[in-house]
């Protein structure tokens, strides 16, 4: 994933994360200040509903105390205290009492509970009403909720009872009250978004009739039936939000208060309905607006998150593409980057680095040349001072043998012309090594089958593996085949694998046991050489492969020098491991396959054209 993309990611999750966060808690605190309002509103729907019922039952009070205090209505008291009373005289009075002052019920019960009139069910004139002469005092006694029976059904009445003396101790009640129905919820002026149902629980189940709004039975009454049926289970306040339908624009927060009676029965449930049309509106508006602030943030984040990569993906991309420059050997590589930021500061470091790189690589260059002149001349030095002092002990022995007589003359010159003629042979080979070394051809690439090249160069060896009055070397082969064959040249790789296969018999005198192995590993085929010596130490290891360096007392040091120069050209790579006193291992890398272009070596000067090849085998680990 490009850094591009990740930024865009980043800007996009936290655009996304707090759009989500703010449309979260804007609808959250919205939510949560309906509730509030809706709460306030639900209080002050029953406030209006208490104040009413009080105003009410105050009225109720008051028309039931101008009925107590008529003189029509002492009268009837007085003749109901006298013993054997006439109840019929009586039976039309309740009526025309409830006419004259406006209540839906009236009735007169003499001092036993006997019922003497009512304007509501006058058949039941005579009957007792045991509860009234209960209490012995109904003077002050608060309106409360009654169920009034009636010739066609039963209704809730707010009902004021009161008492009045006849005399002999003997008291007439006055039970007067209205009807809490339709009517009474059509005087309440609810809030906008609200209203006011009544269901009269006269029946010991559901009935959907007695549920009621102002103007008439409710609609749906079943959708209600679950939270009245709770109600009548345990009487107290509820509150339930009915889904009219599937829109939740539709839904309504239900309120519902049970209404006792005096003895604490449960005669209605007052049930106030508030609608969340305006809260699901508002979230919905709140949704959308968040929705559209979050494409348009989205897509002026994507503009802002483009230039803002690129501003920063740019001078990165430079300075990795000079970082390749740099890693491919051109070390004076400069980056244009200008500005006082990080990237500025970053280009400014890396300019400055390859500077220092490449006075260090200057220096460095000078450093291993001298060095490599020294080492040369050391090497050259050591190599020719050998036949050298031989040859100065031969001249002088023939410029002694001048006194000597003809014969013994004769004698010293053939024996001193011999050596003189071993040790110049010598040296042209000494000189001959080193000319080679120096002008060794370019390869010319053809298909070369590894195991192939590396058996032929092991066979060569045979005769030394198991020679008389030495101990003997047993190679092992672990090849894989096939091996894919690659672009190689066979008579380079065949020198250097004999001079791998020479250097490890050389690495075990006492013998041991030299393996060979070949695998295919990522576009290469690597070839490792194994033997059983005694290895080497981490510093040999680390200068093995400098020109004229050898672990021998004799020997040139270019045996391994050479091998690199062949991998080298094939552009492969070589590597040595080796644990002191085990065994050493040499790993060759070499592509499957080779550019068009060979590697460029120097030209040969006329002289050298001239002068006939020299063949020689090199010890690798000289």
């Amino acid at each position: 994933m490009s850094f591009r993309t990740k930024l865009f990611l980043v800007f996009l999750i936290t655009v996304l994360a707090s759009v989500s966060l703010v449309a979260y808690g804007v609808t959250h605190y919205t939510q949560a200040a309906f509730e509030e309002a809706d709460a306030q509103r639900t209080e002050a729907l029953v406030a209006q509903f208490n104040t009413e019922y009080a105003q009410r039952g105050d009225e109720i009070v008051r028309q039931v105390k101008d009925v107590t205090d008529a003189q029509i209505t002492l009268n009837v008291a007085i003749v109901l205290a006298r013993p054997a009373p006439d109840f019929s005289l009586f039976v039309h009075d309740a009526a025309g009492a409830a006419q004259d002052h406006g209540l839906d019920f009236m009735e007169f019960v003499s001092w036993d509970g006997t019922l003497v009139s009512s304007a509501q069910y006058p058949a039941r004139v005579g009957f007792k009403n045991e509860w009234v002469t209960s209490n012995k005092n109904w003077t002050d006694s608060a309106p409360f909720l009654r169920k009034e029976e009636l010739p066609d059904g039963v209704a809730i009445s707010l009902t004021v009872v009161r008492a009045l003396p006849g005399g002999n101790n003997k008291d007439m009640y006055i039970i007067g009250g209205r009807r809490l129905d339709q009517n009474f919820l059509a005087s309440l002026v609810p809030p906008a978004g609200t209203r006011v149902l009544l269901y009269r629980n006269l029946e010991p189940s559901f009935v959907a009739s007695a549920l009621t709004d102002s103007s008439g039975p409710f609609e749906q009454p079943d959708r209600l039936q679950p939270l009245i049926e709770q109600i009548q289970k345990q009487p107290q306040p509820l509150v339930r939000t009915m889904n009219w339908s599937s829109d939740a624009a539709a839904a309504e927060s239900f309120h519902a208060i049970p209404l006792l009676g005096r003895n604490n029965e449960l005669l209605a449930v007052l049930l106030l309905g508030s609608s969340r049309k305006e809260l699901v509106l508002l979230t919905r508006h709140i949704l959308q607006i968040a929705a559209v602030v979050a494409g348009v943030a989205i897509l002026i984040g994507l503009l802002i998150s483009l230039w803002v990569s690129a501003r920063i993906t740019r001078p990165l991309e430079e300075l990795a593409a000079g970082a390749r420059e740099v890693a491919s050997g051109r070390w004076d590589t400069v980056i244009d980057l200008r500005g006082r930021d990080e990237i500025g500061q970053l280009a400014s470091a890396f300019n400055e680095m390859t500077e220092t790189l490449g006075a260090q690589r200057d220096q460095l260059v000078q450093t291993e040349r001298v060095a490599a002149w020294r080492e040369l001349a050391r090497r050259l030095a050591h190599e020719l001072r050998n036949p050298l002092f031989p040859l100065q002990i031969t001249v002088e022995n023939l410029q002694k043998a001048r006194q000597l007589d003809p014969k013994q003359f004769l004698e010293v010159f053939n024996e001193s012309t011999a050596t003189l003629k071993a040790e110049l042979a010598n040296l042209n080979t000494i000189v001959g090594r080193f000319n080679d070394f120096s002008k060794m051809p370019a390869p010319e690439f053809a298909r070369v089958n590894v195991n192939e090249a590396l058996r032929n160069a092991v066979r060569l060896f045979e005769p030394q593996f198991n020679a008389v009055g030495k101990p003997p070397v047993i190679p092992e082969y672990f090849l894989t085949e096939p091996v894919p064959e690659i672009d190689a040249d066979a008579d380079l790789l065949h020198r250097a694998f004999q001079n791998l296969v020479l250097n490890a018999l050389d690495a075990m005198p006492a013998g041991g046991t030299l393996t060979m192995r070949t695998a295919e590993h990522e576009g290469y085929v690597r070839i490792e050489v194994t033997d059983t010596g005694q290895g080497l130490t981490p510093e040999e290891c680390s200068r093995l492969f400098t020109p004229y360096y050898t672990t021998k007392v004799q020997g040139t040091g270019l045996g391994l020098a050479i091998i690199q120069s062949v991998v080298s050209d094939h552009h492969g790579t070589i590597s040595v491991s080796s644990d002191e006193g085990h065994g050493t291992t040499f790993r060759i890398e070499l592509p499957q396959r080779q550019s068009a272009q060979p590697p460029a070596r120097r030209e040969e000067t006329p002289a050298e054209k001239k002068k006939p090849p020299q063949s020689f085998t090199v010890a690798a680990s000289d």
